[in-house]
């Protein structure tokens, strides 16, 4: 299995102001060029739940 590529700050302020947004965990998926279980998986490493699929 290939490394996952780090989360910069960046990711995660995009992340987040998309969670804000209220943007799926799909389309974030493809904005941040990651996968969408990457993606739930930060989300609710840093605290941001109940984001739509």
């Amino acid at each position: 299995m290939n490394q996952q590529q780090g989360w910069t700050l960046d990711a995660i302020q995009q992340l987040r102001e998309m969670a804000r947004e209220r943007i799926p965990v799909t389309v974030m998926s493809l904005k941040l060029k990651r996968p969408v279980e990457a993606v739930r998986a930060k989300l609710a490493q840093i605290g941001l739940t109940g984001v739509e699929s």
